[in-house]
Parts: structure tokens; sequence; C-alpha cells
């Protein structure tokens, strides 16, 4: 019964998207331009864009906390954005304020792994035509929790990997073609992320670097970033050490600044900080030490 759920929602929302592309069309186009420059704006001064975790779809206080983009989550059920008129009110947003959809983010998968869950990959598919139609680059897919893809010792859980490096070749083509980066998140070190990107080998795939998880995890951020180079699509930034400002923890900034300038990333710095002066001021303090990072 679960699986026929999300069967026939999932063939129910790319009919509608079929149905509805037509009559948009001309509607979509007069708006096409603008949505396309905020796109590919680039941050004040060349630096790079910053997003965030913190405002859910809530593009106004993206815009009241200084951000650049908003990480959006799709929620307990992969078709949580499925409706056009949604989207339709977040790209309104976007050329409003300014501020775009930078990611998007199925957390769900911690709990219904894409690696094991039958009807992940569809799920997926689902999500890469959504980003397609809110300019959203990178979609997050986490393994973490049930999904996680080490087991004690830093041991690959074998199955799991075989299994999913088969269903990235099949999905990362069509993620390229949609414009569309899968960006993969778990406390890999950049060798293992590498190793794993190689054996999958395929277009559309590429790591999601958190620097606060890998502190935790006895990594070194600084010497992931330079050895990931090209593989590195996007960065969550935060430090989990209380009270969890940038800067100010365990995580070394400076020299994950100058990493990042090594590469010449060029990707999103997403927040997914604490947050204790709430969201909006907590926002503005880290985007200020960022940027005197020189990032």
């Amino acid at each position: 019964m679960y699986r026929l759920f999300y069967k026939e929602q999932n063939m129910a929302f790319t009919r509608r998207m079929f149905l509805r592309g037509g009559s948009a069309a001309a509607a979509g186009m007069l708006a096409a331009d603008r949505l396309a420059e905020l796109l590919m704006a680039a941050a004040p001064e060349g630096k790079l864009r910053i997003s965030s975790r913190h405002f859910g779809s809530d593009v106004l206080k993206a815009k009241e906390a200084g951000l650049d983009g908003l990480e959006v989550g799709v929620g307990k059920s992969p078709f949580g954005l499925s409706k056009q008129a949604d989207r339709d009110k977040l790209k309104q947003a976007m050329k409003e304020t300014g501020v775009v959809i930078s990611s998007l983010s199925m957390d769900l998968l911690n709990g219904l792994p894409l690696q094991s869950t039958d009807d992940a990959p569809a799920w997926v598919e689902t999500n890469i035509a959504t980003a397609k139609d809110l300019g959203a680059g990178p979609i997050l897919i986490p393994f973490f929790g049930k999904a996680h893809l080490l087991a004690g010792g830093r041991q690959w859980k074998k199955p799991d990997r075989e299994n999913l490096v088969k269903r990235l070749k099949v999905l990362g083509p069509k993620a390229k073609e949609a414009g569309v980066t899968l960006a993969l998140e778990c406390t890999l070190s950049g060798k293992e992320y590498n190793d794993l990107l190689a054996e999958v080998n395929a277009p559309g795939v590429g790591a999601y670097y958190d620097i606060g998880n890998a502190t935790a995890d006895k990594l070194d951020p600084a010497a992931d970033i330079r050895e990931m180079k090209d593989n590195l699509a996007i960065i969550h930034f935060k430090d989990r050490s209380k009270p969890g400002w940038l800067g100010e923890g365990q995580v070394k900034m400076e020299p994950v600044a100058e990493a990042l300038k090594a590469i010449n990333f060029k990707g999103w710095i997403v927040l997914e900080t604490s947050c204790p002066k709430g969201a909006v001021e907590s926002d503005k303090q880290n985007i200020a030490t960022i940027r005197k990072l020189g990032l």
C-alpha cells in the first residue's frame, strides 16, 4: 500500500507538470529572464553566495537576514513541493526579493534510504523536476541515521554501497540533463568522497560537505576540501560546539576559507548553524564572520 501510494503520487505529479507546461509557458517566459538573472547573479563584490536552512521557504525572512538564498526541505513527503501553485509563489517571491532557492533537501531519505528503499529513486526523480522548475542547482541527498554509509571503524556497508552506486549511475545523468546536482551528504573524508564518486562515474553527482559534522567526526575539513576540489558541489557551515558561532568554536574557519579559495570554489555556502539570537540575527552575525574571512 505504501509503495502504491507513492507510485500514484509520482505519476500524478509528473502528469500535472506536463499538462500545465503548455498553458503556463507564455506566462513563464515573461518572467524567465528576470529569474535567470537572479539565479546567475554573483554575491556582492564577487563573494560566494550564502544560503540558510533556518527559514523553511520564507523568502522574506531570508531577505531580512541578508541571505542570497534558501535551502528548502521537501518535508516528510517527497511530494512536498509538487504543487505548481506553491512553486509559483516561491518564484514570485524570488523575483521580488532577489533571494533564490539555492538547493533542496530530501531529509526523509535518512529514514528511507536511497540505497535500500524501492521507491526512493522515483522520489529523487520527482525532485529533480522540482529543482529544475525552481532553479535550485543541488539536491541534498542525506546519509545519516538508518541511511549511513559507514559501519564502525569507517568500514563501508558493502551491499548498501553497491546498490547506491547502481542507482546513482542512473539518476546522475538525469540530474545533469536537468541542470541539477545530486549532492551526497555523509561524514565521509575527502578521499572517501572521491573514491565513491569515481566508482559512480556519472555526471550530476557531487559531494555535500559539512564542516561541523566533519570536525566532530575527527576529520580535517580544510584538507578534505582541497582533496575533493571539483567534486565539492555545496557546503554546510556550522560549528557543533556551544554556542555555535562560526569562528568561535571547534571548527578552524581560517583554514577552511583558505582551502575554498585554493580550489576556486564557486558553489553555495549554506548555514546550518545554531541560532542563539534567533534565526535572523544569528544568520546576520555568521554572514559577517564569513565575509571577514574573504569569502
